[in-house]
């Protein structure tokens, strides 16, 4: 599910001119356990004294100050002066911009399908070589990252059009660690190990799962991220590549075993909290509650890393509740895959400072000073993670540093007719009951109709 944010396309272009000069640092430079090094070094190879980036993104509101409070130190290493602006409609305004010759140099896109087709129009110039090298290096599953930004462009090569900075986490399973303890259960490291604990908190007359699709209009949704979940635990990263781009049809065997995979979770009424058909009507923010309940009407809930924003007013985390990565099976030796998302920062507007800004976005400091403030991740292997402002943060940040593969939601990779659409309904009514084979076929028939 995207939460895209906006100012529209006229706000654009009356805050693209607002420098962030002025931007109070927040942390004192050469002081705590930052990777100053890193920030001096920099700073020792740039002047851009005088030039002027422009950067257009998702974010306003708190996570527009933060953006800013980090672009700071790259404007006080170098002299440039960065404009940042956010938009809640980023996705029409950077097409509309670039087909004006009015982009910003560099875009920062909440979904790497919309810089793909731009890169297929001419309108994103492709990063270096060397930069594919240190992403793959030095980001943990380094080569899924340099593949989910390597794109062809207009003369249909393939080359690196963008650079991920700013991560999102969905591999998680949310719990109750008193309610765990009262009971005797022990957190689950293998998906073997997580069906047998579904099984043992049935047997011991408890309920395993509280689950909810409702989303209003966007219906469904919580269901394909337990897909691709399970897609990534099921089978290599490349079917799970050719599934998102229909190489392989929504209706192979692999795809409707994945899907069955989340029934055995979602279609048991003895594993989920009220009963496996109610969990279409019931309110994915609504649906964690079960775990607060005395006694829990449930113990565990997958869903990603906003899901606290729904939790209970003043729900202490690590106390009240906690979380696991979404094991993967043992026996099937596919490592550990990680589901989530991220912004790609791409060039659009090619200048010496935009390329130097890449080049800073591969320092330890670039990361370390937004892991401090709040709403940041990373699989950069060289920070500290004892930076990340909280313990919640610095867990999820080491899930992201054990992945051996990294995939983008997958839903938002496709066309928004099936993605956003048909893939929707489809678990809707698979999960009220329809078979697996026949959604799938239903969503490949919708795939076929749009080509």
């Amino acid at each position: 599910m995207k939460y895209t944010l906006c100012l529209g396309a006229a706000a654009i272009a009356l805050t693209a001119g607002l420098a962030h000069a002025d931007t109070e640092l927040p942390f004192t430079i050469g002081e705590g356990d930052f990777n100053w090094d890193s920030y001096n070094a920099f700073a020792d190879a740039y002047d851009l004294s005088g030039q002027t980036i422009s950067i257009t993104g998702p974010w306003i509101g708190e996570d527009d100050d933060l953006v800013t409070q980090v672009l700071a130190y790259f404007e006080e290493a170098t002299g440039a002066t960065v404009n940042y602006s956010g938009s809640d409609s980023f996705e029409n305004d950077i097409v509309i911009s670039a087909r004006t010759n009015s982009a910003p140099n560099i875009a920062v896109f909440p979904q790497p399908g919309l810089a793909a087709d731009m890169a297929r129009q001419g309108f994103v110039a492709p990063l270096d070589a060397e930069t594919g090298d240190w992403i793959a290096e030095n980001y943990a599953a380094g080569e899924s990252w340099v593949d989910l930004a390597t794109f062809a462009g207009q003369d249909g090569e393939e080359q690196l059009y963008g650079f991920f900075y700013k991560v999102d986490l969905k591999s998680l399973v949310w719990y109750s660690p008193e309610q765990f303890d009262e009971a005797g259960y022990d957190v689950p490291e293998t998906m073997e190990e997580l069906k047998e604990l579904t099984d043992l908190i049935v047997e011991d007359g408890g309920t395993p799962w509280c689950i909810g699709l409702d989303s209003g209009a966007a219906k469904g949704w919580p269901a394909t991220d337990w897909v691709e979940d399970m897609m990534l635990r099921t089978q290599p990263p490349e079917v799970y590549d050719q599934w998102v781009s229909n190489e392989i049809p929504f209706n192979d065997e692999r795809v409707v075993a994945a899907i069955e995979e989340f029934g055995y979770f979602a279609r048991n009424d003895d594993y989920v909290d009220g009963n496996a058909s109610s969990i279409a009507n019931v309110d994915f923010r609504e649906s964690p509650a079960g775990l607060f309940a005395i006694p829990p009407k449930c113990y565990m809930h997958r869903q990603a890393s906003f899901i606290p924003t729904f939790f209970p007013e003043g729900s202490e985390m690590g106390v009240d509740v906690d979380f696991f990565y979404f094991p993967a099976y043992e026996e099937k030796d596919l490592g550990r895959p990680v589901l989530g998302a991220g912004t790609m920062w791409s060039i659009t507007e090619d200048s010496e400072a935009a390329r130097a800004l890449i080049e800073y976005l591969k320092t330890p400091i670039a990361h370390e000073t937004w892991m401090a403030l709040s709403g940041f991740l990373t699989p950069h292997t060289g920070v500290n993670t004892d930076l990340y402002a909280t313990e919640t943060s610095k867990a999820m940040g080491d899930i992201l540093l054990e992945a051996t593969t990294f995939r983008f939601d997958g839903s938002d990779l496709m066309p928004g007719e099936i993605g956003a659409g048909a893939f929707w309904r489809g678990m809707v009514n698979y999960s009220t009951g329809a078979d697996a084979g026949q959604v799938a076929q239903e969503i490949q028939n919708r795939w076929n109709a749009i080509r």
